[in-house]
């Protein structure tokens, strides 16, 4: 079958000057010997050497690459969402009937014009379902929002299936005796596997959470109808209780322990704050590092999940210490986040919260009343970073605690019991505990650093 694309068309299609693929050709990058023009898997070769070269992988070494078919199979791995004719963006608004200037935005929104307005056939049809949620009254502003959620959800999920496919998979493979064809075979036929269980699985997760999210607009709806809830100044305007949980200590934790060691904590905590978000429905936000952000549609229910948090990370063996900041308030909803003031107190209250405290407002302390076996301890007024006026802050203490007494390693922060230290050290009167060898061999060698 002879090439569909010229070389004109190709350099269109990638922005690549003509002169340069000529040479790439000549080189075997791309192209066929026994074809004067192009498929549109050579469209994915030149982007696959414009990044190996961005990466600073040398032209030699993306030849001996392609000698071992590694570059042809990632391209035909690639091409299909290339396959057809394509289109510029005014082409694609015309035949759409839509204005041009829109579906820029649109096609901008998720970062979608890599090099040149190329849309693709099977783009043109993406841009249709857009036309299709337009007509149906989605104004261009939510329009917009949705656009940029499904992409960084979306590029999320397909970037944890590439590279887990990698670490786990193809690594695994190599790590096997695999080489070579026997290589590539054996991961591609484990990626084909793969592949067949994305969109299933994808529609199962978004059914699950698509079921939690109606039944939270359910709510809202009769709590307006009811007359307990008013209806927001601007589009997505709500109440809401957001919540911040962080380790203490975490970085020198990871400075101690090392990346690894620092991930397994992470995952361990991680697993509990999802776990307590959904018993008191509430909702993982985002993560940032070792920080979690909740989103709740009561106050009571954030308040109650913060101190589950907290106690339980302190009963966790080996475990560093939890802070955490709650308030209540109005907030935005936007690109499937919150955002506005309420957010950043309750931010900045878990930055101010010490080891083992949840701080709150007194708008939390009213709002949660009626919260059993819950104490709000006064603590006066503060002035928390970036913010203008003091804040009148509490404690939020669960009136019956029961606690193991436990020391901090100076080093990595970790708290342990009398029984999990690994070693000790008498220094200037004071004993000082370890969770490692490793750790007081840090201590032996900068004393001062941890005082």
């Amino acid at each position: 079958m002879g090439g569909e694309l010229s070389i004109g068309e190709l350099a269109r299609r990638t922005g690549e000057p003509v002169g340069r693929l000529r040479n790439w050709r000549s080189l075997g990058l791309i192209g066929r010997e026994d074809v004067e023009g192009f498929t549109p898997e050579d469209v994915e070769r030149v982007r696959l050497v414009q990044l190996f070269l961005r990466r600073g992988i040398s032209l030699e070494a993306i030849g001996q690459t392609a000698g071992r078919g590694l570059l042809d199979r990632f391209a035909e791995m690639l091409s299909p969402a290339r396959t057809g004719p394509t289109y510029s963006v005014p082409e694609a608004a015309e035949i759409l009937g839509l204005d041009p200037d829109l579906v820029r935005r649109v096609w901008t929104a998720p970062g979608f014009l890599e090099q040149g307005e190329v849309v693709s056939g099977d783009d043109l049809d993406g841009l249709r379902l857009l036309k299709a949620a337009s007509e149906a009254g989605f104004p261009e502003e939510a329009l917009l929002q949705f656009v940029r959620v499904y992409s960084d959800a979306l590029g999320r999920v397909a970037e944890t299936e590439a590279r887990l496919f990698h670490f786990y998979i193809h690594e695994g493979l190599r790590a096997e005796g695999l080489s070579g064809r026997e290589l590539r075979e054996a991961s591609s036929g484990a990626g084909d596997r793969a592949a067949s269980l994305v969109e299933p699985v994808v529609l199962f997760f978004h059914r699950r959470a698509w079921q939690r999210a109606l039944r939270e607009i359910a709510a809202i709806q009769v709590a307006q109808e009811s007359g307990l809830l008013t209806k927001g100044d601007v589009p997505g305007q709500l109440d809401a209780a957001i919540a911040f949980v962080d380790l203490c200590s975490f970085t020198p934790l990871t400075d101690a322990m090392g990346d690894a060691a620092a991930a397994d904590v992470l995952a361990r905590f991680s697993a509990l704050v999802r776990e307590a978000a959904a018993r008191w429905e509430g909702r993982v936000v985002k993560q940032i590092g070792d920080a979690f952000m909740l989103v709740f549609p009561e106050v009571r229910s954030a308040v109650a999940c913060a101190l589950e948090i907290e106690g339980r990370t302190a009963a966790e063996p080996q475990f560093p210490a939890v802070s955490g900041g709650v308030h209540w308030g109005t907030v935005l909803y936007r690109d499937g986040d919150y955002v506005g003031s309420t957010v950043n107190i309750a931010s900045r209250l878990a930055t101010e919260a010490e080891r083992h405290q949840v701080l709150v407002t007194a708008e939390v302390s009213r709002e949660a009343h009626g919260l059993s076996e819950v104490d709000f301890v006064p603590l006066g007024k503060r002035q928390l970073k970036g913010l203008a006026d003091e804040l009148e802050l509490f404690e939020a203490r669960p009136r019956v605690v029961e606690t193991t007494a436990k020391a901090i390693d100076p080093v990595c922060g970790m708290e342990l019991s009398a029984a999990e230290v690994a070693a000790r050290l008498g220094l200037e009167g004071k004993e000082r505990v370890f969770c490692s060898e490793g750790c007081l061999r840090q201590f032996v060698a900068t004393p001062g650093r941890y005082s």
